[in-house]
């Protein structure tokens, strides 16, 4: 690994019982703390989304083993479980919030589990946490008209900015979907870097709007782990995702010549 590749590792949930819809996804307690000991033995330094982005951006030099810590939506666990891990080892990390899941006055509904409070956000901010956007209800941003995409970026930095009493740097897209338009639309609101999937390490290269993550989930063991941060073999552990990747996006892109005609014919 170089200063130039860097693992940045993506969470969703992190619960003893989670729901159906984020079982997959999601890491137990146990196993969570383990792999933030793992971290720390590795002796790997957690740096935020905005904070590699600046370092890439200024030319600053990053410490020798960079890490990023990331959660998806805002489930309620991250505060519950995950805090506390992160605090024993000198953590920082980075919340992507979905606002219009998390629990208070701006809920729209359509939650798959059991979300962060908004004194709760306050919390893991207060802590040190990042705290990022990720749309205001969870669509998939590319499939979204122009007017419907705007309203999903902007009204979730909107609502950070609002609550916080500071704007939002960093996004990631729900489901790691973006296209050139998203990744216009996400620049043009006023974030700085944002983050896909696509399970490979993260490099300068990819542009700080494309950023590529690695995906931890309730079946990664300690082995498997390892070989995550260190970048290695991540070609053979997600041939499954990223074949499966290459097929929908035929049909993603399909959807959107569909979509744009419609929109000429309006």
């Amino acid at each position: 690994m170089t200063e130039d590749r860097v693992p940045i590792l993506m969470y969703h949930s992190v619960a003893h019982s989670p729901s159906r819809a984020t079982y997959g996804l999601s890491v137990s307690p146990e196993a969570f703390a383990a792999q933030m000991r793992l971290l720390a033995e590795l002796r790997f330094t957690a740096m935020t989304a905005g904070q590699l982005a600046e370092a890439w951006r200024t030319g600053r030099g990053l410490p020798e083993k960079p890490v990023l810590i990331t959660f998806d939506d805002g489930y309620e666990g991250v505060h519950r479980h995950a805090l506390s891990a992160l605090v024993e080892h000198g953590f920082t990390a980075t919340l992507f919030a979905s606002t219009g899941w998390l629990r208070g006055r701006h809920d729209a509904g359509g939650a798959l589990d059991l979300m962060l409070s908004w004194d709760q956000v306050r919390e893991l901010a207060a802590a040190g946490i990042e705290i990022g956007g990720h749309s205001h209800t969870h669509p998939q941003l590319d499939q979204l008209p122009d007017r419907e995409l705007w309203f999903e970026v902007q009204r979730c930095r909107e609502l950070l900015a609002e609550e916080l009493g500071e704007a939002p740097v960093s996004f990631a897209y729900p489901y790691g979907y973006s296209d050139r338009r998203v990744r216009r639309t996400v620049r043009h609101a006023g974030f700085a870097v944002s983050l896909a999937v696509g399970n490979s390490l993260a490099a300068r290269p990819q542009g700080p709007y494309a950023l590529e993550r690695v995906t931890v989930r309730r079946t990664t063991g300690p082995a498997e782990f390892e070989r995550l941060v260190r970048g290695r073999g991540l070609a053979r552990l997600f041939v499954r995702d990223r074949t499966l990747t290459k097929g929908y996006a035929v049909i993603r892109r399909t959807r959107q010549v569909v979509r744009k005609a419609s929109e000429t014919r309006v």
